[in-house]
């Protein structure tokens, strides 16, 4: 069973609003959660962290994508489904106990947002690559500081979060 299989049947065993819309079988692949599992953070906890990740990028794509789990013919459903699953992922990291992990993601979230504002999609999935590493290897050198430039809009922040997630992959595609 795929991540995105385990995700689709927990969101069916919550019932309610969002399992009333899941798609028949996921569509398109999970690579986010599978970036956290490279890092030494993820070892032991490889189900649970993949999880999660995409959970939280399911959530991301719904406000910002193409869900690969629900029907978004109602806009306004999928904006909630998608605040859902951030809420799920985060929740699931904070019952760990990983707090770290939750601020990651958290900082993902918001990071990704305030790219789609500036209308820099590249830079969301420069935040999204770097982030996923992240999870999975803790903190890595430079990424603060790339955060940071993202923050402000600097030009060069999407090569710094880049940089960032190539220190473990040099696959960095969305």
């Amino acid at each position: 069973m795929t991540v995105l299989d385990r995700l689709a049947a927990r969101l069916r065993e919550e019932g309610g609003l969002v399992a009333d819309v899941l798609l028949e079988a996921p569509q398109g692949q999970a690579t986010h959660g599978a970036r956290a599992l490279r890092g030494p953070h993820g070892a032991g906890r490889e189900e649970e962290l993949e999880l999660v990740v995409e959970a939280v990028r399911e959530g991301y794509l719904l406000h910002y994508g193409d869900s690969r789990l629900l029907d978004t013919s109602d806009a306004d459903l999928a904006l909630l489904a998608g605040d859902r699953l951030y809420a799920l992922g985060l929740a699931l990291l904070a019952d760990a106990g990983d707090l770290a992990s939750v601020a990651e993601l958290s900082d993902v979230i918001t990071l990704a947002a305030a790219a789609h504002a500036r209308a820099q999609p590249s830079l969301a999935d420069a935040v999204w690559a770097a982030g996923s590493e992240a999870v999975g290897a803790g903190p890595l050198p430079g990424h603060a500081d790339a955060k940071a430039a993202a923050r402000r809009g600097d030009p060069g922040a999407e090569a710094a979060l880049r940089a960032v997630a190539r220190q473990l992959s040099c696959d960095v595609a969305p």
